[in-house]
Parts: structure tokens; sequence; C-alpha cells
């Protein structure tokens, strides 16, 4: 249901405490007591892992409260700050410090810590390091963590959130939430956007609706990307995508057996920086409803996992998407890619993995574990999905990255070393960084790409070794401080990407 992506290369995942007893123990006979659970209150099984991409295996973790439908961003120092749930859970925030796969690091809770119930909120790192958490079910507010030095706070207003319901299908749940290079957040809900100074609450801006009627947001559940950040320009511009969902009606409709509608095909593109920003449509080759949008190292868009009818929501989508497609914004291009053999719909996730796959993982349509005699069972199976520039017929033109300065500091010039058979020239090379993203019901929370000020390149001594001057993010409003994958782009084949702490 959740997966996030840790600096030292591990991806955390987890589930919910309520749906029952999971397929692995607790270690050492350990197990957890909790009185307010619906399902067992006293379970020894686990429902969160650590798992190790390079071995692949995994170490259970224990997770106390219920993080049900819950959001997440990393810490500065690499801390994962996760919030919210269900239950005992709704108002719990959670902390995973990264640690060794061998070492016994594992989760920390704060009951009672926030200052209301976040069940499906949205969370963004803010240029300062604290994590704003946007709403949840019927929570038309947001707050800050960490908190004020004050037991009375209780968040702020945001009726936003309150003008985009749609009464009991609601629709704007998990909001699209994107941190601007001027500091603003862009806040998509429903059909909905706007420019909002969370620092004042006020609206700054507000946005045509989304052309078509069809809500983006859960249980509508589209997906949603930023695209990259370029600081190599004269001028930086910030637009967003968004993709798939389904009518207003899918919901009710499922809800009550009446069938399963049809899921919507179309993307809107919204250049947020443009004087007058209009939404440019487009149709994806397949329709899809709980698809994951994820950016890649080369710029490119990969949606992935998703129904192409019903919504969000147990038993409540049919006819699962199991082909990729890759977008590539440049020339406004959908590429269909190889068909994976499982279903994943509803609770499944997806992340990008330093070595340039993305990682697949989930699907229970069920209420509780379902394995047998249902059409869509349980998924507890991971996959990997190895883009085209993966491709071995890339390799000559592939770089690899031999050292790297393991700091960037804002405006200040950084080296890398990298080596590669064949180099073109200077202008098909870029440096990127990628903030990895918490991702959960078909939104990747801070995703972030920033395509960063390229200098020169010098020719090593050594066959085939260069060494890249380049200069870090200009601002924090552009590039979050925090750990991001660092990857270099040659003639549209990426590298593998190292860890780099932005400070």
């Amino acid at each position: 249901m959740h997966m996030q992506l840790l600096h030292n290369g591990m991806v955390i995942m987890f589930d919910r405490t309520d749906f029952g007893i999971s397929n692995l123990s607790l270690p050492g006979g350990m197990c957890r007591f909790d009185p307010s659970d619906t399902a067992v209150k006293f379970d020894c099984s686990a429902h969160s892992v650590l798992y190790d991409v390079v071995s692949n295996t995994y170490r259970a973790l224990k997770v106390q409260t219920d993080t049900w439908c819950s959001s997440g961003s990393v810490l500065p120092n690499g801390t994962l700050v996760q919030t919210g749930g269900y239950n005992d859970g709704e108002r719990a925030a959670r902390m995973f410090t990264p640690c060794g796969y061998s070492e016994t690091c594992d989760w920390i809770e704060f009951p009672q810590y926030l200052a209301q119930r976040r069940w499906y909120a949205t969370n963004q790192i803010l240029p300062d390091g604290r994590i704003i958490v946007v709403g949840g079910r019927r929570q038309f507010n947001f707050e800050i963590f960490p908190r004020p030095d004050s037991h009375r706070y209780r968040g702020s207003r945001f009726d936003f959130l309150r003008e985009t319901t749609d009464g009991s299908s609601e629709n704007n749940l998990y909001p699209f939430l994107y941190l601007l290079p001027d500091g603003n957040l862009f806040v998509f809900a429903n059909t909905r956007s706007i420019v909002f100074d969370y620092k004042r609450n006020r609206i700054v801006r507000e946005f045509p609706e989304i052309p078509g009627g069809d809500p983006r947001n859960y249980p509508s559940s589209g997906s949603s990307i930023l695209f990259p950040l370029d600081e190599s320009k004269n001028i930086m511009e910030a637009e967003i995508m968004v993709c798939g969902g389904a009518p207003k009606d899918a919901f009710p409709r499922a809800k009550s057996q009446q069938g399963f509608t049809r899921a919507t095909s179309t993307c809107g593109r919204l250049r947020l920086t443009s004087p007058n920003p209009i939404w440019e449509m487009e149709t994806m080759p397949l329709p899809r409803v709980m698809g994951d949008m994820l950016l890649l190292p080369t710029g490119d868009i990969i949606i992935v996992n998703g129904a192409g009818a019903g919504t969000a929501g147990w038993e409540n989508a049919r006819d699962p998407v199991t082909r990729p497609v890759i977008y590539h914004p440049f020339d406004r291009r959908f590429s269909i890619m190889s068909t994976s053999s499982r279903s994943r719909m509803y609770h499944s996730s997806a992340v990008l993995l330093p070595d340039g796959r993305v990682l697949v993982g989930g699907s229970n349509p069920h209420i509780y574990y379902n394995f047998t005699n249902v059409e869509y069972p349980t998924e507890l199976s991971l996959e990997a999905y190895s883009p085209p520039y993966l491709s071995f017929t890339s390799d000559s033109i592939r770089p690899h990255i031999l050292t790297n300065d393991k700091v960037i500091s804002y405006k200040r010039l950084f080296n890398v070393n990298f080596s590669i058979p064949q180099f073109l020239t200077i202008d098909l090379l870029s440096v990127r960084i990628v903030a990895p993203s918490f991702t959960t019901h078909s939104f990747a929370m801070n995703q972030r790409m920033v395509i960063l000020k390229l200098l020169s390149v010098t020719h090593e001594d050594l066959t085939n070794s260069y060494k890249i001057d380049a200069l870090g993010p200009s601002t924090a409003e552009i590039a979050p401080p925090g750990y991001y994958m660092i990857f270099l782009v040659h003639a549209g084949i990426p590298s593998s990407g190292f860890w780099v702490q932005i400070e």
C-alpha cells in the first residue's frame, strides 16, 4: 500500500494493521498488543518490511498503530516521517531512520501527535525542512510537522478542500501537492487547482478547471507529476500533468453494484508559470484509474498499474491495465510497453530505483487478505520494470559515475567523474537530481527532478574518463534540502543514480 525508497538504497513498505494476521512473523518472538485493533488485538505478524533491492531480501518491521491510507515525507537528514492512518493511527506520527540491513532500526511512534486526524492526506517537504500535511477525510485544513510549541495547535483552515468535495463520493482525497519555485504550493483537488500561499493561508491564483468534468483524486484516483525543473534555462518554468481518473458516477455505481464505468483516458498539462495558463489535453492509449505516474531519469513519465473500469475502493474496479505506457513530454508522444503478468489495482504502488528500474508491488482490492476464489487475489509479489533505456544496445553511450561529491550546496560548484565508452557531445549531456517519492494511492508524494546547470566537461587522462563541473540548485524552493539520486543522462541514456545530500 505504501512504499518509500531510502537513501541507503533500501525500500520501506507497509500495509495496514487491521487486515488480520499477515504472512510474515515479527522477529525474536516480538508481538504487538493493540486493544483498538478491529481485526486482531494480539498480533505477532509484521505489517511493514525493509526491502534490500540488491540482495532481494527483506526483514520484518514492527508498526504499532494503524497505517491504513496514510502519508509521508523524508526529512533533510534522511528520516522518513509517516503521518496518520486510521483508528488509533489517525493522529499518529511515525519515524524511521535508515540503518544497515543487518542492524535493528525500526519504527518509532508518537501517538496523538498530529493536530487533526489524517486519513487520505498528502505531505510535502518544505524549503525549511518542515513538512506540510494537507487534508484527509473530512479534514478541510492543513498542519505543519513538527508542530509549533503549543498544545493548542489545531492546524489551519483550508476551505478549498471543503469546496471541492463531491459529497459522499468525495473525489478530493490525497490532493496533488507540489512545492513551486516561488515557495508557494500548487494544489489540485477533484477538478480544480490553485496556487496556495501556506504561510499566509491565502489562495494566490486559481486556474481553469481541467476540461471534461471527470474527478482526478481519490476515489476517482488519477495520478499527477511535476515536470522537471530546469536550472540550465534562463527562465524557470513549472508545469504539471494530471492523467487518468474516473467519471463522477463511477464510485456510486460500483458501490451499488450497478456496473463499472470506463476509466478516464485523458491527461491535462498546465504550465503554471504562464501568464495565461490553459489546460492542454492529451489522450492516453489506454484508459486508466489508479495508475502510478513516476518521473524517469530521462524526464520521461511512466504510467503503471491501475484498472480500465471502475474506481478505487474494495471490489470497485475491473479490467486491470497491465501494460505501462511511457509519455515523452518533448514530442508529446505515448509509447505502450510490454505486459506484466500481474494485475496491480487498488493498494498497489511503485517507486523509481537508483539503477533506473521501477519497483512495482502490491494490489489488494478486498477488505481483508484474500488469495483464493476471487478474480483478483491479494498480491504479495514484487516486480521490477526495466525501461527501454536499460537495453544493452545503449551501453556504448551510457555514462557510469565513478566518483561524485556526496554533499552539494546551494549555488556552489560540485564535481562528478564519469566514464563512457563513446562520448558524443556536451549538448547531449545533463546532470539531474531526483527526490525519491513516498508512493501510495496513485500519487508519488515529494517526487521531484531538477536539471542542474552544467558548466564544463573535461576529458581526463584516463581513457574514456571525464570530469563534470556543475552548480548546485539555486534555492531550497527549487530543491528542498535532503537526499537525492544524481543521474547523468547522455543522448537520452541515463547512468545509474548515486546518492547526494543537498544542503
